[in-house]
């Protein structure tokens, strides 16, 4: 029986994947900002609505975290594997995750946050 409750998970995965994902959209309003585009306004407001969204949940995340004495830290990390440490009540559990496997959610995620963002606008 694991000793993180199975609601938590969640919690821990998006303090993975969220500073993930922002580092990602930052990156990509620099690239749309310096590019060649016409008209890079549509874009960088789109990005920043996706980016506003994002930091908007890792802010409830941190502190649904802090509530319930929650900690995650990246450990690990190889060509295949990164290891992330998750702290709940006193106990530890190590995980590991497949690189591809957190690349490929980043992705999903972003796909969510600017179909969030291209609502909105």
């Amino acid at each position: 029986m694991p000793l993180i409750p199975s609601e938590s998970l969640p919690y821990f995965e998006k303090m993975i994947y969220l500073p993930m994902v922002l580092t990602i959209l930052e990156r990509d309003r620099e690239t749309v900002e310096k590019g060649a585009f016409k008209l890079k306004r549509p874009y960088v407001a789109m990005i920043d609505h996706a980016v506003k969204e994002a930091q908007r949940e890792l802010t409830d995340t941190k502190l649904y975290l802090r509530q319930h004495n929650m900690k995650v830290i990246r450990g690990n990390r190889d060509d295949t594997f990164t290891e992330y440490v998750f702290f709940h009540s006193g106990y530890e559990e190590h995980r590991r995750y497949l690189n591809v496997r957190l690349r490929n959610r980043v992705e999903e995620l972003l796909g969510v946050y600017l179909s969030i963002a291209k609502q909105a606008n």
